[in-house]
């Protein structure tokens, strides 16, 4: 029996009836199984040494450009997998297969966050992160290959916002512990950033959540593996999701669409826009590794995947390099 075998084995002896096996993943491309690592230990990995992944350090949460102590793609992804692997273990459900979901689930992002993916969708119609995030793990990573995930971590990626739920108890995991990171977080970002304080967090919240980013994480890691394993599936108690509907509703308002932040989020949309029509109008400027795509994707898609994986900064780079003028003295 190698290290694999064994993990699957205390697998089969530690985890609810209701949590993933590794021994079950299912993978779109056969390939042979590892001797130390089960199938979802693997994908974690994957996504780990990704470059999508490693780009998230220089991907905006909230603020474009704020400083050392504010959160970005990547603190946000780690910190959603260490309160997800956290309710994981309270349920008895697999933590390798909830972080692999929480470090992948936003390499999908645009450059300036959601002002980012508002403007690809003025321009597309429609674009959403989610199934970009499934996109670039399963088509554009390691050269167009993909990095061949299980079927399970895929679709905890594409599921872990909009309309649809993931079919795994750790997939929905994910899907509530991005909400308690982001709204927890970008709170403490908020009142660093001065956009609001302690004081103007609305009374039921209060009362059911606390005030403090850590209690109120507390409050709901604790109410969801308290109700889930009552229940059988991945939930919050109706008075604890309506104060975080209710706070989140706060965090729409006060931080994500406060006026104070609307000329960043002007000026981080106009950049996507003129890179986006710069890049179509000239798209043998594209790297070769994305024009070589363009056969395969067309050239509109070969151009948003490209637009869609820069960081904020190269993105700002490149802007200023195409449409702003040299500074430099012309010496006559």
């Amino acid at each position: 029996m190698n290290i694999r075998e064994r993990t699957e084995q205390l697998e089969d002896q530690i985890l609810s009836p209701l949590g993933a096996k590794s021994c079950d993943a299912v993978r779109e491309r056969l390939e042979p199984s590892c001797e130390i690592r089960t199938a979802y230990q693997r994908d974690r990995d994957r996504i780990l040494h990704s470059k999508a992944f490693r780009r998230l350090k220089h991907k905006t949460q909230v603020y474009i450009s704020p400083g050392d102590h504010y959160r970005t793609r990547m603190t946000h992804s780690l910190e959603t997998a260490q309160i997800s692997r956290t309710i994981a273990r309270g349920l008895r459900l697999n933590e390798d297969l909830v972080e692999a979901v929480a470090l992948g689930h936003d390499v999908g992002h645009t450059p300036f966050s959601h002002a980012g993916e508002e403007a690809l969708k003025e321009i597309l119609g429609h674009y959403a992160h989610n199934e970009q995030s499934l996109r670039v793990v399963a088509y554009l990573e390691k050269d167009g290959q993909g990095l061949n995930l299980t079927n399970a971590v895929k679709d905890g990626i594409a599921n872990h916002t909009g309309p649809h739920k993931p079919y795994t108890m750790e997939g929905n995991i994910v899907r509530i512990g991005d909400r308690i990171a982001y709204l927890c977080h970008d709170y403490d970002d908020g009142m660093r950033a001065g956009l609001l304080s302690a004081s103007q967090i609305p009374e039921r919240v209060v009362k059911v959540l606390g005030v403090k980013p850590s209690d109120m994480i507390r409050t709901m890691v604790r109410d969801m593996i308290t109700v889930s394993q009552e229940v059988g599936e991945v939930k919050l108690s109706p008075p604890v999701q309506q104060a975080m509907d209710e706070f989140r509703q706060f965090m729409f308002t006060k931080v994500y669409n406060s006026p104070t932040l609307d000329d960043e989020r002007r000026k981080a949309k106009y950049v996507v826009h003129k890179l986006y029509e710069h890049y179509m109008a000239y798209p043998e400027t594209i790297p070769q590794e994305f024009i070589s795509k363009e056969s395969r994707w067309g050239m509109k898609t070969t151009v948003v995947d490209y637009i869609a994986g820069l960081t904020d900064t190269y993105a700002i780079y490149l802007f200023e390099k195409l449409f702003v003028p040299s500074s430099g003295i012309i010496k006559r």
